[in-house]
């Protein structure tokens, strides 16, 4: 199993638009994404300057349906 590297919210979210998603909504600092052809929403805590945690992104992949391997070789 891959290592998460370090990314940004920012990093993460064009990974996932890139993927299909579309923001959705956005409440404070976090940004909503939805995918219609797999009907799957993620939410993503943005702040500004700040990197994501490792777990935290993790866990925002496979809600999204991808695994560390797939965003390390799509990004």
């Amino acid at each position: 199993m891959s290592r998460m590297p370090q990314v940004t919210a920012r990093e993460l979210v064009a990974f996932l638009q890139r993927q299909g998603f579309v923001e959705d909504r956005q409440s404070g600092s976090h940004l909503t994404l939805w995918h219609e052809g797999s009907k799957v929403s993620v939410t993503i805590p943005v702040h500004t300057g700040c990197d994501l945690g490792r777990g935290l992104a993790v866990r925002i992949l496979k809600d999204a349906g991808f695994t560390v391997e797939e965003y390390l070789s799509k990004r």
